[in-house]
């Protein structure tokens, strides 16, 4: 006991310098999951494990394997509890992502739907800035607005084929993301502030700030409360609300501008 509470106290210690899942990294898990392969994961257990196991778990292609590395996180966890440490962080990875993708990557994490998801958020983010660059300039200048959405695509390529073909690198992924939001979020607050005359702007400058506000939850790293909602969960529930804010916005400012484009059609 003395030997594993070195081990855990020494790996608590060095927990803030890593930059990923320290539980992964346990060798109390990493034991307890080589055992309960050897154990369960081969001839007959791994038959019996197959029959017992309910229908839509094996249609989302949960594995012995999976189920060793579930089962051991808890027993790691209740390890650390026990020593009074702080929880580590299991399997975890800070993403951005589209809802569908982003429910089937939470249902099964696997290496297609994890690209998956990562590929919708960074699809949704750049979809953003093009919606306020349309809204900007584009009425005014489409062929400026067609030129930017080339861009876009174009960076959107580049971002996808370099974490396929060449490196998945998780820092290079949340830093491209997080400086193209901050862009849209500027813009969108900078034409806020031209347009403050607008009875529906209050809306789109309380989206940009709840949006912001909320990712933050993405930076932070705690015990899952309940052992059910992590920062991760509780940053995609929040957001349902915000978009729904924003799709009255964009309803909003879509009926601005008939009633405009009308006003200008019975002058002329």
């Amino acid at each position: 006991m003395a030997g594993r509470t070195a081990r855990l106290v020494l790996l608590a210690g060095a927990a803030a310098l890593a930059s990923g899942s320290q539980g992964d990294r346990e060798p109390v898990y990493r034991d307890c999951v080589l055992r309960c392969e050897e154990r369960n994961c081969s001839g007959g257990a791994l038959k019996h494990f197959r029959s017992r196991q309910p229908i839509y778990m094996s249609l989302a292609g949960w594995t012995c394997r999976d189920d060793c590395k579930y089962e051991c996180m808890w027993v790691t966890v209740g390890l650390y509890l026990q020593e009074g440490q702080k929880v580590p962080q299991f399997h975890g990875k800070v993403s951005l992502n589209a809802w569908f993708w982003s429910t089937v990557f939470h249902t099964r994490d696997t290496d297609l739907t994890e690209k998956m998801d990562y590929f919708c958020a960074s699809t949704v983010i750049l979809h953003s800035i093009y919606l306020c660059c349309v809204r900007t300039v584009g009425l005014q200048h489409p062929a400026m607005a067609s030129a930017f959405r080339a861009l876009l695509l174009l960076l959107l390529t580049a971002h996808v084929s370099y974490l396929s073909l060449i490196h998945f690198d998780y820092g290079y992924n949340m830093a491209a993301n997080v400086a193209i939001g901050l862009l849209n979020a500027a813009w969108w607050l900078a034409w806020c502030l031209w347009n403050q005359r607008l009875p529906h702007v209050h809306k789109c400058v309380a989206v940009v700030l709840l949006l912001q506000g909320l990712s933050l939850l993405e930076l932070l790293d705690f015990p899952p409360l309940f052992w059910v909602l992590d920062a991760h969960a509780i940053w995609h529930i929040s957001t349902i609300p915000v978009h729904v804010l924003f799709f009255s916005f964009l309803e909003d400012d879509s009926l601005y501008l008939l009633k405009e484009s009308e006003a200008k059609v019975k002058l002329d």
